[in-house]
């Protein structure tokens, strides 16, 4: 199936994250290519592709570490090109590769990432303590980042990309590289997010075991949007009887190269 299976209906007020027709190019590799989806608000999105189908390029041009050759993306309705610091303000981040500085603590790893923000000490001092208790780390607060495991190192992650009460996540394969336990509870940890605060949230990943089929499901294939719906409807459309075997069918099994 070649044609992009659309997410049918619309809310009112602006999309969590509006991706608008996006193109970008490695000189002449095409990484993405037309791409268009949005996310509504309080919404669990998944990013769905192999390595290579530019997720890692895509996410760079929604942060804005890269711009897109065409198109736009919108934060909330804020155009991140042209209203980078209202769009970015709205957007937490969690990055593939780690980021947090091993040999500071916890705490501090936090009150830096407040100075960045523009948040006053006491004020990021507060907060810090609340999220990171919320990670169910209130006791690991104060230890070195390095004397984490990488599972209890992500949770401080994503409290830190909360720091400044963003209303749309971004993280870029969160569960790489983690055990089954710790995959289960970043995961649930995010979901949370979603129910209970109203957070949207884009999931990037190749792994079809983090689905539910309620979940939005943006399937990237070659830079090109194949499918954009629910995981169930995504199943249904693609005569299958799983999301990954929707996934097989869609991209059929093609090779890639990194993007």
């Amino acid at each position: 199936m070649n044609e992009t299976m659309a997410l049918g209906g619309a809310a009112a007020g602006p999309a969590a994250l509006a991706v608008e027709r996006v193109s970008h190019a490695y000189g002449a590799r095409k990484a993405l290519d037309d791409v268009s989806f949005s996310v509504r608000p309080a919404t669990f999105a998944v990013l769905l592709g192999l390595n290579g189908a530019g997720k890692s390029t895509l996410f760079s041009v929604i942060t804005h570490l890269y711009a897109a050759r065409a198109g736009a993306v919108r934060i909330f309705g804020h155009d991140v090109a042209r209203q980078s610091g209202a769009a970015l303000a709205e957007l937490g981040v969690v990055f593939q590769s780690r980021t947090l500085d091993p040999d500071l603590s916890v705490e501090q790893n936090m009150l830096y990432q407040g100075a960045l923000q523009g948040i006053g000490p006491r004020q990021a001092r507060a907060r810090a303590r609340d999220l990171v208790a919320r990670m169910g780390l209130a006791d690991r607060l104060k230890d070195r980042v390095r004397q984490l495991s990488g599972g209890q190192a992500r949770r401080v992650e994503i409290a830190r990309a909360l720091l400044h009460a963003p209303r749309l996540v971004l993280l870029d394969e969160p569960t790489a590289g983690l055990d089954i336990k710790a995959r289960a509870d970043i995961l649930a940890l995010t979901r949370r997010l979603v129910a209970e605060d109203g957070v949207g949230v884009l999931w990037t990943t190749h792994l079809v075991d983090e689905i539910r089929p309620d979940d939005q499901v943006v399937l990237l294939h070659k830079g090109r949007v194949l499918a954009d719906d629910r995981a169930v409807a995504v199943i249904a459309a693609a005569g299958a009887d799983s999301i990954g075997a929707a996934f097989s069918r869609l991209t059929s099994g093609a090779g890639e190269e990194d993007a």
